[in-house]
């Protein structure tokens, strides 16, 4: 009996002191979720969102740029605006010094910022454009990666070609999109 009460003393410790824990053991079932349907191993799933850290934390090194890092399979789409062309290329060569990125795809335009307006938008965009992928019957919404800059869609993602067909048919035809940019990876 002693054993019974104090093992159930122990655990009410030990859910009570879990209790902040949750949000971060939901967080981690959701991402579990989400590699369990990608086509990237584990490894590289990870390995992409560290880039996309890297990226983060280099961004002081951008000067007055807005620029966003998206990787998938060791691929970086850069997007956003740079003051000039020589920024634009430093932004590239430093996302390509970093050690785990196999290739770049640099789409950052020599601009002035984008507002918060237009981001705003270009959020709603995506949004759109991935409920529209949900239950279509010739892709996995989850092989897709939908970034949005300035009204062009970019997708990535490692697909055929026919999903990626699909794919595109989809972001073009939401409201909103100017243009379609494709930077898949093409599955043999």
């Amino acid at each position: 009996m002693m054993k019974s009460f104090t093992a159930a003393v122990l655990a009410a410790a030990a859910v009570a002191s879990l209790q902040g824990c949750a949000p971060v053991v939901v967080v981690g079932a959701g991402a579990a979720a989400v590699m369990a349907a990608d086509r990237r191993t584990t490894g590289i799933y990870i390995e992409d969102e560290n880039i996309e850290l890297k990226i983060m934390g280099r961004s002081h090194d951008f000067g007055n740029s807005h620029v966003n890092g998206t990787a998938f399979n060791r691929r970086v789409l850069l997007t956003g605006e740079a003051p000039d062309e020589a920024t634009r290329k430093k932004i590239e060569e430093i996302v390509r010094g970093i050690p785990s990125v196999k290739d770049v795809t640099n789409e950052v335009q020599v601009a002035g910022n984008s507002s918060l307006a237009s981001r705003g938008s270009d959020s709603l965009i995506t949004t759109n454009v991935k409920t529209r992928m949900v239950n279509n019957a010739k892709f996995s919404v989850n092989h897709i990666k939908v970034v949005t800059e300035a009204g062009t869609v970019y997708l990535m993602g490692l697909v055929t070609p026919a999903e990626a067909d699909g794919a595109v048919e989809i972001a073009r035809t939401t409201s909103g999109v100017v243009r379609v940019v494709k930077v898949f990876e093409y599955m043999s």
